[in-house]
């Protein structure tokens, strides 16, 4: 799923300042979509709703999203993981004319999967106004969508058109919030929320259909490969509820409140923990257009020279290849985002003081920051594992920065407010060296793992 990482690398390699800029602020657009929507929007019209004195709507709409967010992001996971997989096998065959089929028998699937939840969190749980309970479920449904059209989006090569469909939502979602705000209700900023999410859908999908011009058939035929693929969707549940878990550990802690809706959380840490994931960004831009698109060459180059039966010399000299380049882009990545995120961690002080953000957060953000330095590390040895089909090996990282991440956070709470975030720290840690060892080890025996491992004629044998 590298595509649109070579289409952006071309831009960097033009001999000015501004191509640089531009790949790299198209790949973390592509990368980070839907984050960097939600944090932007919700955060614009947070401050402007509040300018505006509409503080009594202002918990509610922000619960609201967060919560939508969280658990639209969980229960996608399993459906997700196995969908992506599915596209990317198509498009290594050649053969992507069931992709609008995909796409929109999923969208089927994940509106009639979503909708139970969401009518359950807001009927059941949550205790709003009618108008408001509607809007929140549209909204979770806006928000799945949004998840589900991103799995597409590394396959594209026109990543403007993508730029402009998320700046344009982003555009909308403020504008649209602020001009039917009401005061005293949440109705306004989440209907304009909603509108902009459902622009950038519509704008995406309508790129998608374009760049894959074929009838749509069977749009369930899809659902027939998923069986193989269950611990791939074992690995999306549980790695989406990993990142999600301290957030709900956290909830429980004396600090946080519940508005009048019923519905809790604590702001203060999601908003810290929110600030943090930003800051990762560098490295999943860095890592879709430079360090996947070289590994992908060297991976390519790996199993063709295979199928060609090359020779044991050829095997091992494109394994050690194969490694070096994984390796040095990694140790590239890892220098860049280490020094990005140093320096914020220093400049906290002075960030938290421009942006008028309480210096409550800043143990917290601070510590998010360190996590999510070692959290996107796990994310991307996750990625290399999935490119070798090692399925078990990746749940089993997934499922340790799980039982982490809920463990020591529970603990964090008991020794109180000083050292909330040293859960999400030490669990990200922990996972980092984990997946960094079982990594390691299964690209050292690279060629023992392909022809004997995950050798499925031996296997069947």
């Amino acid at each position: 799923m590298a595509g649109i990482g070579f289409v952006l690398r071309k831009l960097t390699r033009q001999d000015d300042l501004l191509g640089i800029l531009k790949g790299f602020g198209h790949s973390a657009i592509a990368s980070n979509g839907p984050w960097f929507f939600t944090v932007f929007a919700l955060a614009a019209l947070s401050m402007l709703t509040y300018r505006m004195g509409n503080i009594s709507a202002l918990a509610d709409f922000r619960l609201i999203i967060v919560y939508n967010f969280s658990f639209s992001f969980v229960m996608s996971g399993p459906f997700l993981m196995v969908a992506t997989r599915v596209l990317a096998d198509a498009i290594f065959v050649g053969d992507v004319r069931e992709a609008p089929s995909m796409l929109v028998g999923s969208f089927l699937v994940m509106m009639a999967t979503q909708l139970p939840v969401a009518i359950t969190l807001y009927l059941v749980v949550a205790d709003l106004t009618p108008i408001v309970t509607i809007l929140a479920i549209v909204n979770f449904l806006a928000i799945s969508s949004l998840w589900l059209v991103s799995i597409f989006l590394s396959a594209l090569k026109d990543y403007t058109s993508i730029t402009i469909a998320f700046v344009l939502g982003m555009s909308m979602s403020v504008i649209g919030g602020l001009a039917i705000a009401e005061p005293g209700s949440a109705a306004g900023p989440l209907l304009g929320f909603t509108i902009g999410i459902t622009m950038t859908v519509t704008l995406l999908v309508a790129k998608i259909l374009a760049e894959y011009p074929y009838p749509i058939e069977r749009p369930f035929a899809f659902l027939k490969k998923f069986p193989p693929y269950v611990v791939l969707a074992a690995s999306g549940l549980v790695y989406n509820a990993a990142v999600w878990v301290d957030k709900w550990v956290m909830w429980s802690a004396p600090e946080a409140v519940a508005g009048k809706s019923g519905l809790v959380s604590y702001p203060h840490y999601d908003s810290a923990m929110f600030l943090a994931y930003l800051t990762i960004t560098p490295s999943m831009a860095i890592f879709m257009m430079v360090v996947e698109t070289r590994f992908y060459e060297s991976y390519i180059n790996f199993y063709r020279q295979l199928q060609r039966h090359a020779n044991y010399d050829r095997i091992i000299a494109n394994h050690h290849e194969l490694v070096h380049t994984l390796v040095d882009g990694l140790r590239n990545m890892i220098v860049i985002q280490a020094t990005i995120s140093l320096s914020i961690i220093l400049l906290a002080p002075q960030i938290f003081e421009a942006l008028g953000i309480d210096f409550l957060q800043i143990g917290m953000f601070r510590l998010g920051v360190l996590g999510s330095l070692f959290q996107v590390f796990v994310l991307m040895l996750g990625i290399v594992l999935a490119y070798f089909d090692f399925r078990g090996p990746a749940l089993s990282v997934q499922a340790v920065f799980l039982v982490t991440n809920a463990v020591f956070t529970w603990a964090s709470l008991h020794f109180g407010f000083s050292y909330y975030g040293y859960g999400f720290f030490l669990a990200c840690l922990v996972t980092f060296v984990y997946a960094y060892l079982l990594t390691g080890r299964y690209l050292y025996d690279l060629p023992y793992q392909t022809f004997i491992k995950n050798n499925r004629s031996i296997r069947s044998a």
